[in-house]
């Protein structure tokens, strides 16, 4: 991947079966100094066969395509490529969110966004962030709290792995606390919770932060309950007491 340097920009892929829709998205992200689209695709296979053919940081992807879907698309990419994806759409609903998600989507825009947030989170994603919006994302918590609570946790021995710090984090993660509030709970530098998140993210095999949320609920790690403000569990943490 380029990292995006002056003398490398950002490589993106936009996909979507609209031409003049993605014909704009184009044009806002050409724009930028440190991004380049380096191809257009107007469905899922052509997006596919633009991501293998270019190796682009970062792929745009509309959910509804003829043929070939957005979601099919991004299942296939992020199992066989490095690139990130980040899902476009209007329709913004509960399903589409949490399929995109599960198939390995690092970020999900609604097609009105401005064009400073669509560069913006082209950026983000392709540091390797995952990018969501507070709604999307409290949903998205709310979604896997509410499935563990109705279906038992499977056992994943890729969790027997992680240190207690690395373990503590991730709950905390879970729960949608932001790196700044992980280090004020858990009383270590930002640096620190950097590294105790790219820990858990290769020892568990998942892309990004996004994924690391879903499987900490799907395997129990967090219990389901009533949401806790970062206060409270600062409150806990310095009791003694694990959240």
């Amino acid at each position: 991947m380029s990292g995006g340097t002056a003398a490398e920009p950002l490589r993106v892929v936009v996909a979507d079966d609209q031409e003049l829709v993605r014909a704009g998205f184009a044009m806002i992200l050409d724009a930028q100094p440190d991004i380049e689209v380096v191809a257009e695709a107007a469905d899922g296979s052509e997006a596919i066969t633009a991501v293998r053919a270019h190796a682009p940081d970062v792929a745009l992807l509309d959910i509804r395509m003829p043929g070939m879907d957005g979601l099919t698309a991004t299942a296939e990419v992020c199992a066989g490529t490095a690139t990130r994806v980040i899902i476009l759409t209007t329709f913004d609903l509960d399903a589409y969110v949490f399929e995109a998600l599960r198939a390995g989507a690092s970020g999900f825009l609604l097609k009105d966004v401005r064009r400073d947030d669509l560069a913006h989170a082209v950026r983000v994603v392709a540091g390797g962030e995952s990018l969501l919006s507070p709604s999307v994302t409290s949903r998205l918590i709310a979604h896997c709290t509410s499935a563990s609570a109705t279906v038992p946790p499977l056992p994943d021995p890729r969790f027997d792995s992680l240190t207690s710090r690395e373990a503590e984090t991730l709950r905390l993660l879970a729960r949608g606390l932001t790196n700044p509030e992980i280090a004020a709970t858990m009383v270590i530098s930002e640096h620190t919770v950097k590294t105790h998140v790219s820990s858990v993210l290769a020892k568990l095999g998942l892309r990004d932060r996004i994924q690391a949320v879903i499987a900490a609920y799907e395997a129990g790690l967090v219990v389901p309950g009533r949401a806790e403000s970062s206060a409270s569990l600062r409150r806990r943490n310095s009791r003694g007491v694990s959240p």
